[in-house]
């Protein structure tokens, strides 16, 4: 059964489950600010499913991001990347709904631009990763 949390973004009384999918985020997040593909692409789980609008993107491996994503990236002032808050708002057995809070910021830690999104991350064959992001 899904139980519906309180969008407090704090983290407190979250459940096992939703503990390790948050730590997901987390590592996916500081493998983007170390400019690490392989790491990113070990916090996600295949398929992997990006909706932006109405634009459907999946993954059906690793791999996918082109090797000069972040040059492209710090071509736009971009340095790295911070969460500003992750806040559960559903979870199953296996599954847990986030809104992923993130700004992009410079060099100077100065917000380049704000992204408020939702992020499923799910356990498969015992792996927690990110399935699906909605931007």
């Amino acid at each position: 059964m899904n139980e519906i949390h309180a969008p407090d973004g704090s983290g407190k009384g979250e459940t096992g489950d939703a503990v390790e999918a948050r730590a997901c985020i987390e590592r996916f997040s500081a493998a983007f600010n170390a400019e690490d593909l392989v790491g990113m692409d070990a916090e996600l789980n295949f398929p992997h499913t990006m909706l932006s609008g109405a634009h459907r993107l999946e993954w059906a491996g690793p791999g996918q991001l082109p090797r000069d994503f972040f040059a492209s990236l710090s071509a736009t002032g971009w340095a790295r990347s911070h969460i500003e808050s992750i806040t559960q708002v559903l979870a199953s057995a296996n599954k847990v709904h986030f809104l992923v809070d993130y700004t992009r910021r410079n060099a100077a830690g100065e917000v380049l631009s704000r992204y408020l999104n939702v992020w499923i991350v799910t356990c498969s064959a015992g792996h927690w990763g990110i399935a699906l992001r909605s931007y």
